[in-house]
């Protein structure tokens, strides 16, 4: 069974948020199933591409309008990241060090699925399925099927994973002239209220849709930004697959980016002694419980109440708890995190920026990890908690509800319910308390260390959906 995963991100390559991490991870495990799977991605000029070796293995040009495009297919040498990685690389267009935030992105999303297609045909591979992540691929679907040059994809099935039904990629029609050419008959697949979705797109022309936890797809069929009605009325063809996390990668017993390591037979000396180098670092006590926080700074992680949460807390608990912040984002959110931390010199640290090292340190060292989520379609970021020992403190949503359990009921974690500053400080007030019985604090750390939130299930569930579609 080959399988061709496509991606505008994927770690190490080009990594913004969980969709790299996901798309980094799963192919690998699909291979150790049996599965041919393989990762087709956009061009970054970032430190990967520039430390690994590629060979060209296609060119080709098209037009995207009236402009005729070049372009080359460029596969990493090695197979470094346990499954083939391809490139495509457009000059002036998918050649750039970001991923987001340029102005023409309706472009060069369109460009990439175009010159994926040409790639496929002009060189005579056919997978038996196109897995495509996110709304930056969501045309390829309804390409397939209906784009002139390439009817002879008809028959390839498509998978469509949503990591973030809140964006969706929309475009004004006057960027359908530059789609590959398609039966114009079928226009209204491509359309949602007056303009070009390709989110929707992909779930109406789509063989099977996916979303990363059971949770976040009840939650899709009430709240999707617009698309809940026709979430809910494909749900026929949903797929609720929680995502795993690569254990090769995230393990405090051989992750060489933490300062010691351990496992559940020495969590609690290993995390002190973690905690101890960490704190030093960053001018805090090393005998105080660390509370973090890891994620970007928007409003749908809750990044808006995290001031409100470091006040309430340090104004009540101070001298009894260090917290610790590590993220970059909304400049007004950033900017009240950087008064507070002039307000409160003791007992509270940032960093801000993403440091891949540093994150692991993090979880290493941390006591706590605190996660606010308006919307969480999954997270993972509970889950590398949890592999290290440290217990989430979570709000009751999406894919938080699905793997974090509370400890009220036998579980690993504390939960809370609303959105605001008070439940989420009263909640981790909890697990202050919690932090003081050390006997049932080292039984919920063993607990969590041994849960199984790897790759290796969830892959298995979609080599599942494969088969059946495959049928």
């Amino acid at each position: 069974m080959k399988v061709i995963h496509l991606s505008v991100e994927c770690f190490p390559v080009a990594k913004v948020g969980g969709l790299a991490d996901v798309v980094g991870a799963l192919p690998k495990y699909l291979n150790h199933l049996g599965v041919d799977a393989s990762v087709v991605m956009p061009y970054f000029n970032r430190k990967f591409v520039q430390e690994h070796s590629f060979e060209t293995v296609a060119t080709g040009q098209f037009y995207q309008g009236s402009i005729l495009m070049d372009y080359e297919v460029l596969k990493e040498s090695t197979d470094a990241l346990g499954f083939p990685l391809y490139l495509i690389r457009i000059p002036g267009l998918l050649d750039r060090e970001e991923v987001y935030c340029y102005a023409d992105e309706a472009e060069q999303w369109i460009a990439f699925q175009h010159a994926f297609l040409h790639y496929l045909k002009h060189n005579g591979i056919k997978p038996d399925i196109i897995h495509c992540h996110d709304h930056h691929v969501g045309l390829i679907p309804f390409l397939t099927r209906n784009a002139t040059d390439y009817k002879e994809f008809s028959d390839i099935k498509t998978v469509f994973t949503v990591h973030n039904g809140q964006y969706q990629g929309w475009m004004n029609w006057n960027k359908g002239i530059i789609l590959p050419a398609f039966d114009t008959w079928k226009w209204g697949l491509l359309d949602w209220d007056g303009v070009i979705n390709p989110l929707a797109t992909a779930i109406k022309c789509c063989d099977a849709y996916t979303t990363v936890s059971e949770g976040y797809l009840s939650e899709l069929f009430v709240e999707a930004n617009g698309l809940q009605r026709l979430f809910y009325d494909e749900r026929g063809k949903a797929w609720g697959i929680v995502n795993g996390i690569d254990t090769a990668y995230w393990d405090p017993a051989t992750d060489k980016q933490i300062t010691d390591n351990y496992s559940p037979i020495n969590v609690q000396e290993g995390k002190y002694e973690n905690k101890s180098k960490f704190c030093k670092e960053y001018g805090l006590d090393p005998n105080l419980p660390l509370l973090s926080y890891i994620g970007r700074f928007a409003t749908e992680k809750g990044a808006d109440i995290l001031p409100g949460i470091v006040r309430k807390l340090l104004d009540k608990v101070a001298g009894k708890l260090n917290i610790f912040i590590l993220g970059s984002g909304d400049p007004a959110i950033q900017q009240e995190i950087a008064e507070l931390e002039k307000e409160f010199p003791e007992g509270f640290a940032v960093f801000f920026g993403y440091n891949e090292q540093l994150a692991h340190q993090v979880y290493a060292a941390s006591d706590m990890l605190i996660m606010p989520s308006r919307v969480e379609p999954c997270g993972l970021n509970q889950l590398y908690a949890l592999k290290y020992g440290t217990i989430p403190v979570v709000r009751n949503i999406g894919g938080l509800k699905d793997t974090v359990i509370d400890v009220s009921e036998g579980g690993y974690g504390f939960k809370f319910e609303d959105v605001n500053a008070t439940e989420a400080s009263q909640a981790v007030e909890r697990a202050l308390d919690y932090l003081q019985e050390p006997k049932k604090l080292n039984e919920t750390r063993d607990l969590a260390m041994e849960l199984d939130f790897s790759w290796d299930k969830s892959a298995s569930k979609y080599v599942e959906l494969y088969n059946q579609l495959l049928k």
